[in-house]
């Protein structure tokens, strides 16, 4: 059940405001160790140097970084694109009734979500989402419907993108509370900056009700820029402003907004599923409900690794860190070895030294009653490549990213069953974690652009589809009603990328089999293990019922009409004696 947000003297927006304010306050002071961790591992995912990380306290003359963890991150976000995108086709719509089925409307629906995530540029978008959840751990998103476009000073109309569109929250810009069961049940309030224009906006919107908190937005600032208000309730004051007057003076508008239930503790009365908008922390211009079919909250969220009691997931490179620290402490301390070999520090004893310099072959002028001697620092101090090389690899597998996906394979000779076999259970957490964020938060963004499609569309849509089967784009207009289907959309990538090739390998064996045991063979359906090894492929063209008996009489068509061509030809000559 989700949490709801206890409000005193709900009637006042004042006071929803402030309580709002007061909330981000609260869970977002929760997560400030989180928050600390993540300052941290930025700062050793993208350092030059150890300069700038906690190694630089170790004292070494050296600075030196080996950016492993760094390469990690790009392996990661590299391979986890590359899983859940294998295909142009990477989704699929299944229908769950007859009526969304028949009459090709599973079809239509297909092609109209397949153009608006090209329109939309979704790929990008999911691919800065990966960027996220590969980074902090936790990644979150949204849906609107846009209707862009422009009008000309001729007058002319300017069409733009017109549909659903996926867009991101930074980890920085939401919270909520931590400790609830799931976080589709726990309310969250979500911080964005606006400039004063894009609030002016709002306001001239005659729905919005917003024109006399716009003035009032507007006459606080008048009334800070002339002195006449010095004081303001510490809650008011925007994260990333010193004062409030450096605030009101900075030309932008602190927006938080609040998804989930409130609870009027005057009347006792639970209001379930509310948005509310606040604006200076001060004033609330929106309260409506969640504008959903199913009243869930259309914000969405993975985590790379869930936490039991806490909705903060880590982030695969949390527990890098600490070895990170460690390589470089041994990569510099090695090179400060190796420098004090190439130089050793000098013990001079007695009297009688002259000044000398430590170079090659340079010699030190010693009296009888003094003497040099150099220390060498011991041999096996030079020996920590074997132990970085433990720790890149310890690194590599903790974080679910195996050398083979780099490129790399173990030892011995294999065939490429036995290949994909090792790839495949090496590839576990691999492929696992990027079903997890497929199934968490992908499939759940289709289906709310889905549903915002079927509530914001109004006009009929141009929509391109390319039909792999005769290699040519197609163009049909389609309308709200063509769309209106009851199902469900499945992400097609990581959950069968480990499949495909032992799916293929087996494939290929059932054709020998089929060719070479006739008794079991005929049991086989050669035409269906045609479509099959077609789909695996990912080439549809392949496939075509009894296309091998159409190309054979076409190129017996084609022999016949040369030969009587040649005979034809070979008769003229002999008519004209040649």
């Amino acid at each position: 059940m989700a949490t709801a947000l206890d409000v005193e003297n709900m009637i006042d927006p004042n006071r929803l405001a402030s309580t709002v304010a007061a909330k981000w306050d609260e869970w977002n002071g929760l997560r400030a160790g989180w928050l600390a961790e993540k300052v941290e591992l930025n700062k050793f995912v993208f350092a030059r140097d150890t300069t700038t990380t906690s190694v630089s306290k170790t004292g070494w003359s050296n600075s030196t970084t080996t950016p492993y963890i760094c390469q990690i991150y790009d392996n990661l976000l590299a391979n986890y694109s590359a899983a859940i995108f294998p295909r142009d086709q990477w989704f699929k719509f299944f229908p769950k009734d007859a009526k969304s089925a028949a009459a090709g409307k599973a079809k239509v629906v297909q092609s109209y979500m397949e153009a608006k995530a090209k329109e939309s540029d979704l790929q990008t978008t999911v691919k800065d989402l990966l960027d996220d959840w590969v980074l902090y751990g936790n990644c979150f998103a949204t849906v609107d419907y846009l209707r862009e476009g422009n009008t000309l000073e001729t007058g002319e109309q300017v069409r733009g993108y017109s549909g659903p569109k996926l867009i991101r929250i930074s980890p920085y810009d939401i919270v909520f509370d931590p400790t609830v069961a799931s976080f589709s049940a726990s309310p969250k309030i979500v911080r964005s900056l606006l400039s004063i224009g894009q609030v002016a906006e709002l306001a001239q919107d005659e729905n919005s009700g917003f024109a006399e908190v716009f003035e009032r937005m507007v006459e606080n600032r008048r009334a800070s820029a002339s002195n006449s208000q010095q004081e303001k309730s510490a809650a008011f004051i925007a994260d990333g402003f010193n004062s409030l007057e450096s605030y009101y003076s900075s030309n932008l508008v602190e927006v938080l907004t609040y998804y989930g239930d409130l609870y009027d503790v005057d009347s006792g009365v639970v209001h379930y599923r509310s948005v509310i908008k606040v604006v200076d922390r001060a004033y609330v211009f929106q309260n409506k409900p969640i504008p959903t079919w199913l009243g869930k909250t259309p914000i969405y969220h993975s985590g790379w690794r869930k936490r039991p009691d806490n909705l903060y997931a880590m982030g695969p490179l949390d527990n890098l860190v600490g070895m990170q620290y460690r390589m470089d402490h041994l990569e510099n301390m090695k090179a400060d070895i190796w420098d004090l070999t190439a130089g050793p520090m000098t013990v001079n004893v007695g009297h009688g030294i002259e000044e000398y310099d430590i170079e090659p072959l340079g010699q030190i002028n010693v009296g009888t009653e003094g003497s040099v001697s150099f220390l060498t620092p011991p041999p096996l101090a030079l020996q920590a490549d074997n132990q970085i090389l433990l720790i890149q690899q310890k690194m590599e597998e903790i974080a679910g990213a195996p050398r083979s996906a780099m490129g790399f394979r173990t030892p011995g000779e294999k065939t490429k069953f036995e290949v994909q076999v090792l790839d495949g259970s090496a590839n576990k957490v691999f492929t696992h974690k990027a079903s997890q964020f497929q199934k968490d938060l992908l499939e759940q963004a289709l289906m709310a652009m889905f549903e915002a499609a079927l509530k914001e569309m109004t006009s009929v849509e141009i929509v391109a589809s390319f039909d792999a089967s005769v290699g040519m784009t197609f163009f049909e207009e389609i309308t709200k009603e063509d769309i209106t289907a009851n199902g469900s959309f499945v992400a097609l990538g990581a959950r069968f990328h480990e499949e495909a090739g032992l799916r293929t390998q087996t494939l290929n064996q059932m054709i020998q089999v089929k060719t070479s045991a006739p008794d079991i063979g005929v049991h086989w359906s050669g035409r269906t293990i045609a479509r099959l090894l077609a789909e695996q492929l990912n080439e549809p063209t392949l496939f075509t019922e009894n296309v091998q008996v159409q190309e054979q009489l076409s190129t017996q068509k084609v022999l016949k009409d040369a030969e009587v061509d040649l005979q034809e030809d070979q008769e003229a000559k002999a008519e004209l004696g040649l």
